[in-house]
């Protein structure tokens, strides 16, 4: 039967009883989850909620940002390139949903964020470990951050761990010349603990991949995947200042920073250089 009076019937399958079964909130934890939006200003301002929850929602997706990142460098130190990109792939998604959520908090007028912005004290979305490990990670490391999470020891030792480990792109690099490509000395032999930086010695090998794409197609894909990676990334980081301009203009951010100086600051740091040096040389 269809629906009638504007009321869908209850199929007699559905389960009804969760006395002793496990439901849809138990399972996700709900309770916890939908606990944790604790607003400090007094009297509670109606807009902090949103604040929050923007906020607590783009750690959940950097949390699996970070999940699948680390899962694309385990594939390529196991020299599986097509797994991989599978995770980066799921990445890029997941950017365009926290590119995307920056529209939600524009709806936070100047007035309105005024009014329980002093209640927030020095806490700063550039105290996010989560966002500083995807950095970490995709190869901006700077080990000057870690001084931010000393009082928080689990960040801490986190950070300090991804600090020295090798980069998505490092393990890339060290795959492509177990699989024999004639990848330089300069780029498996680098200071992981340092940000990457433009390495003239990979563009050789980058320009001839692209210039025999159909040959080497895998690590051609490769290459573009980590180019939308990166573009993706800048979106984020271009409407997050966009967001914060909009919102407090040119004030100083709360955690200390120059705020949107700062941030544009961060539209020059890059993770794959020699991927977009490169199309300055092809066709030449």
């Amino acid at each position: 039967m269809g629906v009638q009076a504007n009321t869908r019937a209850i199929e007699k399958e559905i389960v009804t009883d969760f006395s002793e079964r496990m439901s849809y909130g138990s399972y996700l934890d709900l309770d916890t989850l939908l606990s944790a939006q604790k607003p400090v200003s007094r009297p509670e301002h109606h807009d902090e909620l949103l604040f929050i929850i923007q906020h607590q929602t783009t750690e959940l997706w950097l949390k699996l940002v970070l999940h699948e990142t680390l899962a694309a460098r385990d594939a390529f130190d196991a020299d599986d390139i097509g797994r991989a990109l599978k995770c980066v792939a799921r990445v890029k998604h997941i950017q365009k949903t926290l590119t995307e959520q920056w529209s939600v908090l524009a709806t936070l007028t100047p007035t309105e964020y005024s009014e329980f912005r002093q209640f927030l004290g020095n806490s700063s979305g550039f105290q996010s470990y989560q966002y500083r490990a995807v950095e970490f990670v995709l190869g901006n490391k700077n080990a000057g951050m870690l001084k931010v999470f000393e009082a928080d020891p689990a960040a801490h030792e986190l950070l300090d761990r991804l600090l020295r480990e090798p980069s998505l792109y490092d393990a890339f690099w060290q795959c492509l010349s177990r699989l024999g490509y004639d990848v330089p000395a300069s780029a498996l032999n680098r200071d992981v603990t340092a940000a990457y930086s433009l390495n003239d010695d990979l563009m050789p090998l980058i320009k001839f991949v692209y210039e025999n794409s159909e040959e080497h197609w895998a690590v051609y894909e490769a290459f573009e995947e980590f180019v939308d990676l990166e573009e993706n990334f800048q979106l984020w980081r271009f409407r997050h200042m966009r967001t914060v301009l909009r919102t407090i203009g040119m004030k100083s951010g709360t955690g200390g920073s120059s705020g949107v100086g700062f941030l544009q600051k961060a539209l020059e740091l890059t993770f794959f250089p020699e991927l977009l040096a490169v199309r300055t040389e092809i066709g030449r």
